[in-house]
């Protein structure tokens, strides 16, 4: 289930990263409020659950705040992926059954981690169409967030990454 997971929070990273760039590249949807509202809105949703994960405190009243500008909004989506990236590195199958006390949420019950990084990745996976339709809407185009769009180009880069070693050796024996 760990590889799983692992690959569920890889693509919504690179999902992420693409359409926060679509939307940095096209002013009117980079200083749209409501873009950065919608944003804020998956972000907050994702800190939550992995502050918790990591027993961090979590500041629900300063985590709702909007930021102002975009660039505030995307170093706030990379300090998130770095803070997955590094719990991700020492994550253990067993990590994913620690319950987690989170009957002082709205929710009202306790969930595992499992369930947390699912509900991360699933929270984000139904916002990011919305932050896409509203980028269209502003005249920009959205870029494809598909998981099997992330695959091939996972497949794509491992290739080129595979042929760079093959050339790379090829260039060290013959030297």
């Amino acid at each position: 289930m760990l590889s799983i997971i692992e690959e569920l929070m890889r693509h919504k990273s690179w999902a992420n990263t693409s359409l926060l760039r679509a939307i940095e590249q096209h002013p009117p949807a980079a200083q749209d409020e409501d873009l950065r509202k919608m944003l804020n809105h998956i972000l907050f949703s994702n800190r939550f659950w992995l502050l918790t994960i990591l027993g961090r405190p979590f500041d629900c009243e300063s985590e709702m705040q909007t930021p102002a500008n975009l660039a505030i909004i995307i170093d706030r989506f990379n300090e998130t992926e770095r803070l997955e990236s590094e719990w991700l590195s020492n994550a253990s199958e067993s990590e994913l059954d620690r319950l987690l006390n989170t009957r002082s949420s709205r929710l009202g019950i306790d969930v595992t981690v499992r369930q947390a990084i699912l509900q991360i990745c699933l929270h984000t996976q139904g916002h990011r169409p919305q932050c896409a339709t509203r980028l269209r809407a502003l005249g920009g185009t959205p870029p494809g967030t598909d998981y099997v769009l992330w695959v091939k180009e996972k497949v794509t880069w491992l290739r080129l990454d595979s042929a760079s070693a093959i050339l790379r050796s090829i260039a060290v024996n013959h030297c």
